[in-house]
């Protein structure tokens, strides 16, 4: 059987922010869990479809892969599905991440601070917009922006600390993080786990902070960061930089920069339209070229073309320049030439005389047919 769309499996819309998603996620697996649905298939089976749907959708680069190739470009960005057994596995989770995740939504406890536990910490994301041109999105482009973002500070390696040193371990939570307790509830005793109020979920406990940085373990720097952006993108893609993102505080030396996610505004071309893949431009031709046919130029994504324009050319009539519009050359889209004619207005004696001499010669009025066939090329434009 054919996968499900992702996005309909968590039943969350192609635009949905990474709170959402895991919001949408959150409640499935609550709803479908094993231990809520023993014996039952159906459930299991919508359990591992959500998880394998969350683990590809809360990534952004395998996000970004999949909004572009499907599941394909899933498959391609690293995600293997697998089964569970109990809290053994689900899809590629962790027991740290499923215990987390319904520590939140059920409320038993705080959030332990895993970065704390495992020595790593990430750094927030950075987002910027960034608007290209038709010819930047036809071809792909790269571009270098200043960003201005926190990083590792240089005077106590990230630690906060002064010198780098005057760390601790937290005699509360002996490095842990978080502390327990033992709470009564109406069905039982149960283990309540918070985040640390000693070290705040840190693990460590700075005696002397960092003068430089007050203790903060990052400094604000403006980086010049050159990225590329891959053709065929539009208006609110993401293209996720890894790594170019803000310094986690007091991260230390193991701390993860979080990314730059950049943002693709589309910047309206003077003369052209884009429709996906395909470019549309609108051809204003005047009467006699219309009726005997000529040659002009038309603008395309590459500079100006010549276009042979057949006699007898008629209003709403397609003509098609393949491989001028958006992509690389083994898989773009045509530049659709829609041809209108301009019917005038202001005639002079002379020029009214000529088509009073043409007024019902054959061939110069329509009949019946040729009415019917202009409409069926006009009739897009009204629907």
């Amino acid at each position: 059987m054919a996968k499900r769309d992702y996005y309909e499996v968590l039943g969350v819309s192609k635009t949905a922010t990474a709170d959402e998603i895991k919001k949408a996620y959150r409640k499935l697996a609550i709803k479908y869990h094993p231990d809520k649905n023993p014996g039952d298939k159906e459930a299991e089976e919508k359990f591992k479809e959500a998880a394998e749907a969350y683990s590809v959708l809360s990534d952004d680069q395998k996000r970004a892969q999949y909004d572009r190739f499907g599941h394909a470009g899933a498959n391609a960005a690293g995600f293997q599905g697998g089964g569970f057994s109990g809290f053994g596995g689900f899809g590629g989770f962790s027991v740290d991440d499923i215990s987390d995740l319904f520590a939140d939504v059920i409320g038993f406890g705080g959030r332990r601070n895993r970065g704390a536990q495992r020595g790593v910490k990430r750094g927030n994301d950075l987002r910027v917009k960034v608007k290209l041109t038709l010819e930047e999105i036809a071809s792909g482009t790269s571009k270098t922006l200043k960003i201005p973002a926190t990083v590792k500070c240089s005077h106590c390696n990230g630690t906060g600390a002064e010198d780098g040193t005057a760390v601790t371990t937290c005699s509360k939570c002996h490095g842990r993080g978080s502390v327990q307790q033992v709470m009564n509830t109406p069905f039982g005793q149960m283990m309540n786990e918070s985040v640390c109020p000693d070290c705040h979920g840190e693990g460590k406990i700075i005696s002397k902070p960092c003068k430089y940085c007050n203790g903060q373990g990052v400094e604000r720097q403006e980086n010049l960061v050159t990225f590329s952006i891959p053709a065929g993108v539009s208006s609110g893609d993401i293209v996720p930089i890894r790594g170019k993102g803000n310094a986690p505080e007091r991260g230390g030396a193991n701390g993860i920069n979080g990314d730059l996610q950049v943002v693709i505004e589309e910047i309206p071309h003077e003369e052209l339209i884009r429709d996906g893949k395909d470019i549309v431009y609108n051809l204003m031709l005047d009467l006699p070229t219309a009726v005997l046919g000529g040659t002009v130029e038309v603008p395309t994504l590459s500079g100006r073309a010549r276009l042979t324009i057949p006699a007898g050319t008629q209003p709403g009539k397609i003509l098609r320049l393949r491989g001028k519009g958006i992509g690389n050359r083994y898989d773009a889209g045509d530049q659709l030439v829609n041809i209108m004619v301009y019917i005038p207005e202001n005639l002079t004696d002379e020029q009214r005389k000529i088509f009073e001499s043409l007024k019902g010669q054959a061939g110069i009025t329509p009949d019946k047919n040729t009415s019917n066939s202009i409409f069926s090329r006009l009739k897009h434009i009204f629907s």
